[in-house]
């Protein structure tokens, strides 16, 4: 004999994930900015001519931004929630992906938000 079950309502979808790094946790959110998801890793590792090499003319800790020079001469403003604006050294070497916009520093890969082209 079949006893049917009652039916469980399913969870309610959130419309964006929350963002943890707000409140001092890692970061749950992989919006522009936060954290590096793997499929943008990934993509990004597949596409390895679109680098953009520069250097860190400006950082500053209390925004998060970090101003970068391409060896072109070209500037771009990014931004991370990341603690990363108060560890990178001005005149650092890095790379930035241009399509993917994922910041490469000290081995360490990072999601960034690009604030000006």
């Amino acid at each position: 004999m079949f006893t049917p079950h009652p039916a469980t309502p399913a969870a309610p979808a959130r419309k964006s994930a929350v963002c943890m790094c707000m409140h001092g946790e890692q970061c749950s959110s992989s919006a522009p900015g936060h954290a590096l998801h793997l499929i943008q890793a990934r993509l990004a590792a597949a596409t390895p001519r679109e680098w953009i090499d520069g250097i860190v003319e400006a950082a500053d800790a209390e925004d998060g931004t970090i101003l970068v020079r391409s060896l072109d001469g070209s500037a771009a403003l990014v931004w991370s929630a990341t603690d990363l604006a108060s560890t990178t050294v001005e005149g650092s070497p890095v790379a930035l992906h241009a399509r993917w916009n994922v910041l490469a520093v000290d081995g360490a890969r990072v999601n960034v938000a690009r604030l000006s082209a």
